[in-house]
């Protein structure tokens, strides 16, 4: 694996619509905020835009700096199915109108957009979306590389093997580290080569691979630093904690944190979550660790 100048060694500002920037010279914190009936931690809850926007402001309020609006399911029983995968046109249908109350309250506020479809990216973008964020890294529309330099917003670059409707069907790897490295090699390059310029990159922890594979990827995280890339990771409350605690995704909080602690550690930029002052203590803790 090439060695590069390592994400910890730079100092990234991300640039949003309207002129908003996050600075990552410190770890900061994204809250999920899911807009369909069926996540698999908090389905149904913010469906109406008017909770939505209660909840971001939640979020909001307990330090996350970025706000991760999700329209589209990716658990395999309900994206896909007999009658195909959940239309664009209902996608936007849950988002738009939460996007756009949430906007215009909020107006400082990092709004990500989690989506794999190049169409929702534009719209979104169009509403004042500030990143996007694709479960995919471009693998399901080809369209995304073209829109995403159009728009040139900050765009997290997820691994996953196969799609959502085949991701947990016996994934397998011959390396999974060398695997996932390789795959953010050719997507940086491929990006950059179209002029996007702001790349975060998302492991994909939990998505085409086992409970094994997610912490043989946490073990080596601090490898994919050396792309020179800021990372993401994702561990809130997913199978991966409940799993080895025998608990549920809504008990596997402090499983999540301590995670998070050890991603921080190995060089994690952004912890997405759903517990968003947990993940904040932890990153004040960390800091304060780490202080000279």
């Amino acid at each position: 694996m090439e060695n590069r100048i390592s994400a910890q060694d730079k100092e990234f500002r991300l640039q949003g619509s309207n002129e908003k920037e996050l600075n990552l010279s410190k770890p900061i914190v994204m809250g999920i905020l899911n807009l369909t009936p069926d996540s698999f931690s908090d389905g149904g809850l913010f469906v109406l835009p008017e909770n939505a926007l209660a909840q971001a402001r939640a979020l909001a309020q307990a330090g996350a700096q970025i706000i991760d609006l999700g329209a589209c399911s990716t658990r395999p029983s309900t994206v896909y199915g007999e009658t195909g995968l959940v239309s664009e046109a209902e996608e936007w249908k849950r988002l738009e109108p939460t996007l756009r109350l949430i906007r215009s309250e909020l107006k400082d506020t990092f709004l990500s957009v989690d989506t794999f479809r190049a169409s929702i990216a534009e719209k979104a973008a169009k509403l004042g979306a500030d990143l996007i964020n694709d479960i995919s890294g471009g693998t399901l529309d080809a369209r995304m590389d073209e829109v995403l330099a159009h728009l040139q917003l900050p765009y997290v670059a997820m691994h996953i093997q196969g799609t959502p409707q085949t991701m947990q069907e016996n994934p397998h790897y011959e390396n999974v580290v060398e695997e996932v490295y390789r795959f953010f090699e050719q997507r940086i390059e491929s990006l950059e080569k179209r002029g996007v310029k702001q790349i975060i990159l998302d492991p994909g922890f939990g998505f085409g691979k086992t409970v094994e594979h997610n912490y043989t990827l946490l073990r080596h995280l601090n490898t994919f630093t050396q792309l020179g890339k800021p990372l993401l990771v994702g561990f809130s409350r997913k199978s991966m904690i409940h799993r080895v605690l025998d608990c549920t995704p809504q008990e596997a909080i402090n499983g999540t944190t301590v995670l998070n602690t050890l991603a921080l550690a190995k060089g994690a930029s952004i912890l997405r979550v759903h517990d968003v002052r947990e993940a904040c203590e932890a990153i004040a803790l960390s800091e304060k660790m780490n202080a000279e």
